[in-house]
């Protein structure tokens, strides 16, 4: 596929934050934004593995990705993308559906599942009391922050209203986010999980 890079960024891109995957709207004011479909707000239109490939070694201050990571084919070589693009101390982003979220199986283009340990495999975690095995690979993020969160799309206001109830309890601390994954996640479905991690220095 060939890229489109619509303001030109691509030679020189530095300093900026990157939005992965934002489809018709941008959520981060100012960001650099990377989608296949080229929607107005988007500036560089590609395969975000060909688009990162083009990318200088630490030179992003920080990158976001909404409801994106379960459509990559390969979650682990864009981590080690986003590694090598990040600057020390850099800040990534990540929101994805919870796999108990029963509307991720309606969207046949989603390919990966996200659980509350799914991006500990890829970084240092002293969060989550629960370990999970790197398999020898070296980690090059630190696990800042882990939030479930709890929500129903409209008409459902009420439900809306429940699921918020149930967020602030679930996320009271870490233990209660462990205790939820658990035991609770098949009775109360979690719509999706915040991650938020800084690339080593």
């Amino acid at each position: 596929m060939t890229l489109l890079d619509k303001r030109h960024l691509l030679p020189n891109l530095k300093d900026v934050t990157l939005e992965l995957g934002c489809g018709n709207r941008k959520r981060v004011e100012n960001s650099v934004a990377i989608d296949v479909i080229d929607y107005d707000c988007v500036d560089i239109v590609g395969d975000v593995y060909e688009v990162l490939k083009e990318v200088s070694n630490s030179s992003i201050n920080e990158v976001h990705s909404h409801h994106f990571f379960e459509h990559v084919d390969d979650v682990g070589l864009l981590m080690a993308e986003l590694s090598r693009i990040l600057k020390p101390n850099g800040m990534l982003k990540i929101v994805v559906p919870h796999f108990a979220n029963p509307y991720y199986y309606s969207d046949y283009t989603h390919k990966n599942f996200f659980g509350l340990y799914s991006f500990s495999y890829f970084s240092d975690d002293s969060l989550l009391k629960r370990k999970v095995p790197n398999y020898h690979r070296a980690s090059s993020f630190v696990l800042w922050e882990v939030k479930l969160v709890f929500k129903s799309t409209p008409p459902f206001y009420a439900r809306h209203f429940l699921k918020k109830v149930l967020q602030a309890v679930f996320n009271l601390n870490q233990y209660m986010r462990e205790f939820y994954e658990e035991n609770c996640c098949y009775l109360f479905p979690c719509y999706e999980i915040e991650f938020l991690l800084r690339r080593k220095k």
